[in-house]
């Protein structure tokens, strides 16, 4: 059942359950939506008791003005206000992130996590992956938002999913982002949670793909390194 779960006065929440009782949660990456997992929603079916969302800002959960907010502290809103005391998190990409600093901050609320190409909240990125970024937000920013869009779809990151079946889902996402985080992003600067991987001890599935970006491949590896409660594959053809 889709609907807004949760009202804050800054943003409203357009959540998804599925089940009478959801223990796993799942956050998707940058520029999507809780329609990434559609296709897992499908295959799991009525068997699947789970809750998906649109992060702030993304999809249908929009933002009423500016304020500093933080990706995690929202997902906890989420999780109090569905009566969730523990659950089973997994996210991709920027989803996998927010994960991971969710689970940093709150281990007594995750009983396993999933991350899937994940990036790193607080990481340092690479001259390369920023100069693939800054035309995307010049042009969206300059009111091109079409041609920002094909540009993201063009991206390096992409590269084996236009290749892939998982192509027309992609363009498909991508098409309904709205772009607002190019023109502004109003997540409040955290300190790089690298520092701090080795207090990870929830059991982690780490999911990664031998074709990913070199970038996401090393933060695969710091989080695999720095934890022996993470359990690492290579098998993900995600990116």
């Amino acid at each position: 059942m889709t609907t807004p779960l949760l009202r804050t006065p800054s943003v409203d929440f357009l959540v998804d359950t599925q089940g009478s009782d959801p223990r796993a949660v799942f956050v998707h990456g940058f520029g999507g939506d809780l329609h990434t997992w559609d296709l897992l929603w499908s295959a799991f079916g009525a068997g699947l008791s789970a809750l998906r969302y649109d992060l702030r800002g993304f999809g249908q959960s929009a933002s009423r003005g500016r304020v500093p907010f933080d990706h995690a502290e929202d997902l906890l809103s989420i999780l109090d206000a569905g009566g969730i005391e523990r659950c089973d998190l997994v996210g991709v990409s920027m989803g996998a992130s927010i994960a991971l600093n969710f689970t940093l901050d709150n281990p007594e609320r995750v009983s396993s996590l999933v991350l899937m190409s994940p990036g790193l909240v607080g990481w340092e990125w690479s001259a390369a992956w920023r100069e693939h970024l800054g035309p995307i937000e010049a042009m969206a920013r300059s009111g091109a938002l079409d041609e920002a869009r094909r540009l993201w779809w063009e991206h390096p990151l992409f590269a084996t999913t236009r290749d892939s079946a998982a192509a027309a889902v992609l363009l498909e996402s991508i098409r309904r982002y709205s772009g607002a985080q190019w023109l502004h992003d109003d997540h409040r600067l955290m300190l790089p949670d690298v520092e701090r991987l080795h207090l990870l001890k929830t059991p982690t599935l780490l999911l990664t793909g031998g074709r990913d970006l070199d970038e996401f491949r090393l933060i695969a590896s710091l989080i695999a390194a720095s934890s022996n409660a993470v359990q690492r594959s290579d098998d993900l053809w995600l990116h």
